[in-house]
């Protein structure tokens, strides 16, 4: 069975010099893929020419007259661009065209249009951002990462409940690990909302370890990591910087003489595979999760590597179902309060 995802074709910081290249690249990697370039057909179109290639069964354009820029307010862009190649794309996954979206652009903005477009699932208060992170023992899901930056317990909750039925969807563990970000992992550590929201967890059929803090989070002792998005997003962006800093003085260490420049000719297989273990390219493509649709966020920033990556996010989700398990865990939870 085919996949048909919607693409975002004008967002993000590079917009069609990236999406293009990494629709090829990610058409090449999935043979049952099928995409929909949303955005200037113009553009687009020479996008595609320069590459050598064209709109064919798998690739087809779809006209939009408007951007959403970057630092767009998302009232604005939800009020004036109802054009434009974000909301495009998202229609097209309410109009039943595509299966999903996958955007580059204003976080703010797609999270404001998707939520208008697609309406959050019943029993959800608010949608929330999820992405892999590396960790030690494999990757941790950590959700919210910036969509809600003041959650009460009850979201804090339902984040909780989205989060492990993406894990379970896409890692095929039905019983995944869910910890509390935390100042500490006493009971009487962390604010009233963090602490009502464990006892929430720790009541539910989910498989709660209680809370764990910064430094559990890249030693992977959950598989899904629960906190509000001014905190996640806070600790994601801090360690992106902490990478590009090690990267850094790596890098710069190795020049530093004759000698260490031997020694990094000699390490140099060591430190690519490095690289490729913590290459954020990797782990890029968040997961809106919440809605009556699958909405894939890809850094703005993103090459056209990344790019990809987030595209085969959108297609893994598909795969799994996955607004649909989150709906069947809000119904496990319906019933087992019903049964009380």
């Amino acid at each position: 069975m085919s996949i048909t995802i919607a693409l975002d074709g004008m967002g993000g910081d590079h917009g069609p010099a990236v999406v293009v290249p990494g629709a090829l690249r990610a058409l090449e990697r999935l043979p049952d893929l099928r995409l929909i370039l949303v955005g200037d057909t113009r553009v687009l179109g020479r996008e595609l020419a320069a590459r050598g290639a064209a709109p064919g069964p798998r690739l087809r354009l779809h006209h939009a007259s408007q951007e959403v820029a970057m630092d767009e307010l998302p009232s604005v862009a939800l009020r004036t661009k109802k054009d434009s190649s974000m909301r495009v794309a998202v229609n097209l996954v309410k109009e039943g065209e595509a299966d999903a979206c996958v955007s580059a652009g204003n976080t703010g903005a797609l999270m404001a249009i998707a939520r208008f477009v697609l309406k959050t699932l019943p029993g959800i208060d608010r949608p929330a951002i999820c992405s892999a992170l590396p960790t030690v023992r494999g990757h941790t899901h950590v959700l919210d990462l910036g969509a809600n930056v003041d959650s009460c317990a009850e979201t804090l909750f339902q984040f909780a409940l989205m989060g492990v039925a993406l894990a379970a969807a896409v890692e095929g563990n039905e019983r995944p690990t869910v910890g509390l970000l935390n100042i500490g992992v006493e009971e009487i550590k962390g604010n009233e909302r963090v602490r009502e929201a464990a006892r929430l967890i720790a009541s539910s059929h989910l498989n709660y370890i209680g809370f764990v803090e910064g430094d559990d989070v890249y030693e992977g002792v959950a598989d899904v990591v629960v906190c509000d998005g001014f905190v996640g997003n806070v600790a994601l962006k801090t360690s992106e910087g902490v990478a590009r800093m090690i990267r850094h003085y790596m890098e710069r260490e190795f020049r530093r003489s004759p000698w260490s420049r031997l020694v990094g000719l000699m390490a140099r297989p060591i430190l690519r595979a490095f690289g490729e273990r913590i290459d954020p390219r990797r782990y890029n493509g968040a997961s809106l999760l919440g809605l009556q649709g699958i909405v894939v966020k890809s850094h703005g920033s993103a090459d056209s590597v990344a790019f990809a990556r987030a595209v085969e996010v959108a297609v893994q989700e598909v795969r799994q179902a996955v607004p649909r398990r989150i709906s069947r865990q809000l119904e496990s939870l319906l019933a087992a309060k019903e049964a009380v």
